[in-house]
């Protein structure tokens, strides 16, 4: 697994990381939901060799040096880290206050239709789980994701050969950064992620053992300079489904 993390983007205030999927961004086990794995090797292990001086960056640098903002185990993708505190807080600005343009590529169940939409659905934490929803629950959080479908796929059902089964490329742009917000919102539509166990089917016709969605780029204005867009390119389990189909 660390053989495929790499580095996009490096400065003396921020670096932009490229995270493979079944990574995990920083140690789990903060919830009663989650078992602590102290021996599971995290990015935040990687970062620390790489960069020491994030140790005591951020608002939780024993757990989560330098990390701005995370991304999903079975998602892959930029991320970016800080390497100061004064770093730190300006990131966490521009992620709080929406300067920070976000874009995901995800295959989806179905053919989405229209094919550009906005997704506006708060979200819930599902009483008694780690799960989130859209339906009435506890703490509810202000969501909003901007999609765009770039292509639609079908092939044929593997368990009825005279049917086919429809999906669709889609490009994503959460506004917010609520956890699992662009999942649990394509699921919502009734076009959940193929991949995604949690909010779709626990089996998939491309046997994709991680979710298909990918952080593509970021796009934000550095503290000085001009605006920069740093990308990570699909990865080959990914874009093998796409040539194949």
């Amino acid at each position: 697994m660390q053989e495929k993390i790499r580095l996009i983007y490096k400065d003396k205030n921020f670096l932009a990381v490229y995270k493979p999927a079944g990574l995990l961004v920083h140690p789990a086990g903060n919830s009663k939901h989650e078992i602590r794995n102290p021996k599971q090797f995290t990015l935040v292990d990687w970062l620390i060799k790489k960069y020491p001086e994030i140790k005591n960056v951020g608002d939780d640098p024993k757990t989560r040096p330098g990390i701005v903002h995370r991304l999903d185990k079975d998602t892959s993708g930029v991320i970016l880290i800080a390497r100061n505190q004064k770093y730190f807080e300006y990131l966490k600005n521009l992620f709080q206050t929406r300067q920070i343009k976000k874009t995901y590529l995800a295959l989806v169940y179905g053919k989405l239709e229209p094919k550009t939409g906005i997704i506006k659905k708060p979200i819930y934490l599902k009483p008694g789980t780690a799960k989130r929803t859209v339906w009435k629950g506890k703490m509810e959080k202000e969501a909003i994701t901007e999609y765009k479908v770039l292509k639609y796929f079908r092939i044929t059902n593997p368990d009825d050969r005279n049917n086919l089964l429809y999906f669709s490329l889609v490009r994503v742009a959460p506004k917010t950064g609520r956890t699992h917000q662009i999942r649990i919102h394509l699921a919502s539509i009734g076009h959940p992620i193929v991949g995604d166990s949690l909010y779709g089917p626990k089996e998939n016709p491309f046997n994709l053992r991680r979710q298909f969605l990918h952080a593509e780029s970021l796009e934000f204005s550095p503290a000085k300079g001009r605006r920069i867009k740093l990308e990570a390119e699909l990865p080959e389990e990914l874009k093998t489904i796409l040539k194949n189909h």
